[in-house]
Order: C-alpha cells, then structure tokens, then sequence
C-alpha cells in the first residue's frame, strides 16, 4: 500500500532548505496513536520554561519528567518554572502539542536543552510545528541546527 504524502510543514521546509535529513511522520503522541514500528521513548516532548525573563527550551522523552532544577543549573539560573499553558502560543508561537525546537529556534533563539539520553539513540522524533505532526531526526543533526545543548534535564526517580 502506497503511503500518502504528507504536506510539508514550515518546519520540514526550514530543515529541506538546510539540507538536513529528516522524515515527517503523521502521528499524534499525546492521543497514544503510534504505529508498530514507533516506540514512545523514541518521542521528545519540547517544554517551555521560564527563568522570569528568559525563555528556556527544554526537551526529554515523552516517557520522562523534565527536572526544573537539572534544567535550571543546565541553563545558569537559580530556578526555572513551566511557562503557563495559556502564555504558551504568546511566547513560542506554538500550541501545547505543536512546540517544536526548529520552528521556536526559527523565531526567538530561546536557548535549547536537550536530555543527553537523545544521544544513545540514532534517531528522535520531536513535533514538526502542528498538532498531530512529527519529525524523525538525527539528535546531534538537530542539536548543531539549533545550537541546543545536551544535559541531564531528566528526572530519573522512579515514579510511584
């Protein structure tokens, strides 16, 4: 069976226009709408957070919580906090689901952190700018693109 083609995103046009390699997906995370050959570790959420005035990315796997104060150390600030979901289209230019590091990079250079564990990894799959919309990338490919830095931002405590 063919398989459609899927428009291109504003952020598939940055990276083809960068010449970075990378796959678009048609998947939505946050409704557990994967396919076989996609696991959910795989799949980096992109958080925004504030130090009060400056805006900090941080990105962990979707099976992960992101550590404030891992993040906020990463970064040089005593501490850093969620940025509200409602100031969240106001200050990326995304929607809760569609935050995404090329785009975010794109319009403000926010700085970017990314979990190390994305290292181990060949490939991650972070939102392409639209709810529903993915990529599929190389993490040190993304990382050099938009000048992120990788860290321990995890929580690694095991939940209750």
């Amino acid at each position: 069976m063919k398989q459609k083609k899927l428009k291109k995103t504003l952020v598939d046009q940055i990276l083809d226009k960068a010449g970075i390699a990378h796959e678009s997906l048609a998947l939505n995370a946050l409704k557990n709408d994967l396919p076989d050959d996609i696991q959910k570790e795989d799949i980096y959420k992109t958080l925004a957070l504030t130090s009060g005035t400056q805006c900090i990315i941080g990105i962990v796997p979707l099976t992960s919580h992101l550590s404030e104060k891992k993040l906020a150390k990463a970064a040089g600030y005593k501490k850093v906090s969620m940025i509200p979901q409602k100031d969240l289209q106001k200050t990326t230019g995304y929607v809760h689901g569609a935050n995404n590091p090329v785009g975010i990079h794109q319009k403000h250079q926010f700085p970017i952190f990314i979990d190390k564990v994305a290292l181990e990894a060949p490939l991650m799959i972070v939102s392409a700018g639209e709810v529903g919309r993915s990529i599929h990338i190389n993490p040190q490919e993304l990382a050099t693109f938009v000048h992120a830095t990788f860290a321990d931002i995890c929580d690694h405590q095991l939940l209750d």
